[in-house]
C-alpha cells in the first residue's frame, strides 16, 4: 500500500536518530551527505532518510521529477558494495513530496562511498576510523551465515577428490602452516580444516575439493574462462578455453594457460652453456593474482566464474 502524508508525520514525530535523518532537499551537498549517512545505516541498524524534510522537522517537501528520482538512485550507486535501498516518492498534499529511501542493516557489510566507509552514532554520521572498519571486516569474514559456510545439500565426502584433500594437508605440514593431525582419513581430515560441520559437508568443502565430473549443475560457478585473444581487443580468438573443476585445480590449470600462451624472451649470457630464460611477467606475481581471484570471488554468485584474457599489450584476470 503507498505511504501517505499521515505516514511521514507518523515518521517526523519520531525525531532524527540512530535510524533516521533528515534533509531539506535533493540539491548536490545534500544528497552527497545522505548517500554516506544511508552508507551509514548499511553499517549499522539499517534506518530511514527523508529529503524534503527541515531538520527541526518541518515537513516541506520539494518539486519532484522523474530527473530527481533518477539523481537519488544514481548517487545511491556510488555505494560499494551495491546496495538497492528503496525510494518512494509521498506526495504530501501541498504539490510537492517528500523522498523516502529506507534499507535494512546490510548483508555485505562494511559499506563505502568513494573508498570511505560511514557509521551512525547517535543522530550524526561520521566516517569510520581504520580501527573499526578492520573490525567490520574481520566479523563478516568470520560470519556463521556466509555462503559458504552453509551445507552443500546432497554433496557426501566420496563426490570431493579426497587425493586432493590429503595433498593440501600434506603440503600444509610441510609449509607450517598446519599441525600433523596424526591421520589422512578425509573425514577427519575435512573436520579438522573447519569444512564438514554436525556430519554434513559445506559448500566451502565443494569448492575447494569437489570432483570435476560433479561440479555441475549445482556449482556451475566453480569455473575459469581463458581466452588468447589476437591483437589489443576482443575482434579474433586464438585460444578460448571454459572449465569447471575445484579451486586448486582450476588455479593449476590458468597457470598452465599463462605459460603457454604468455612470451618468454630468451638470451645467451656468455661464459654460461644454456639460455636464460626472462618471462614478460614475473610467475610470482601472475600466481598471486590468480591466487586472489580464486580466493577472494563472490562464489555466492551462481553465474559466476574467474576470467583470464591475455592480449598483445596486457594480460586481464577478473572475479
Amino acid at each position: 500500500m503507498p505511504l501517505s502524508r499521515t505516514d511521514i508525520d507518523r515518521f517526523v514525530s519520531d525525531d532524527e536518530s540512530e535510524i533516521q535523518e533528515f534533509k531539506t532537499r535533493t540539491s548536490s551537498g545534500c544528497l552527497t551527505t545522505g548517500t554516506e549517512t544511508l552508507c551509514a545505516f548499511l553499517n549499522t541498524r539499517g534506518g530511514r532518510l527523508l529529503f524534503g524534510v527541515e531538520p527541526d522537522g518541518t515537513i516541506a517537501g520539494q518539486d519532484v521529477s522523474d530527473k530527481t528520482i533518477r539523481e537519488v538512485a544514481g548517487a545511491l550507486n556510488g555505494i560499494e558494495p551495491p546496495a538497492f535501498p528503496a525510494i518512494e516518492q509521498v506526495d504530501i498534499g501541498t504539490g510537492k513530496a517528500v523522498i523516502l529511501v529506507t534499507t535494512d542493516r546490510g548483508p555485505r557489510r562494511p559499506y563505502s562511498v568513494k573508498g570511505k566507509a560511514f557509521r551512525r552514532v547517535g543522530t550524526t554520521t561520521v566516517e569510520m576510523d581504520r580501527d573499526a572498519y578492520n573490525e567490520m571486516l574481520l566479523e563478516e569474514l568470520h560470519s556463521t551465515s556466509r555462503w559458504e559456510n552453509q551445507p552443500a545439500a546432497g554433496w557426501k565426502v566420496k563426490d570431493l577428490d579426497q587425493d586432493e584433500v590429503v595433498r593440501t594437508v600434506d603440503e600444509g605440514i610441510r609449509r607450517g602452516r598446519i599441525v600433523d593431525p596424526g591421520t589422512r582419513d578425509t573425514k577427519e581430515l575435512l573436520r579438522g580444516l573447519g569444512l564438514l560441520k554436525d556430519g554434513s559437508l559445506l559448500r566451502a568443502a565443494v569448492v575447494l575439493f569437489a570432483r570435476a565430473d560433479r561440479i555441475l549443475p549445482d556449482f556451475p560457478q566453480c569455473r575459469v574462462r581463458l581466452a588468447r585473444f589476437k591483437g589489443i581487443d576482443k575482434t579474433e580468438f586464438i585460444d578460448n578455453r571454459q572449465f569447471e573443476d575445484n579451486a586448486f585445480r582450476l588455479l593449476q590449470i590458468s597457470d598452465q594457460f599463462l605459460r603457454q600462451h604468455l612470451p618468454v624472451a630468451g638470451k645467451i649470457v656468455p661464459d654460461l652453456f644454456e639460455r636464460q630464460d626472462d618471462p614478460i611477467y614475473p610467475p610470482e606475481a601472475l600466481r598471486e593474482a590468480l591466487a586472489n581471484a580464486f580466493c577472494h570471488r563472490d562464489y555466492a554468485v551462481g553465474g559466476g566464474s574467474v576470467d583470464v584474457a591475455i592480449y598483445d599489450d596486457r594480460l586481464v584476470v577478473l572475479r
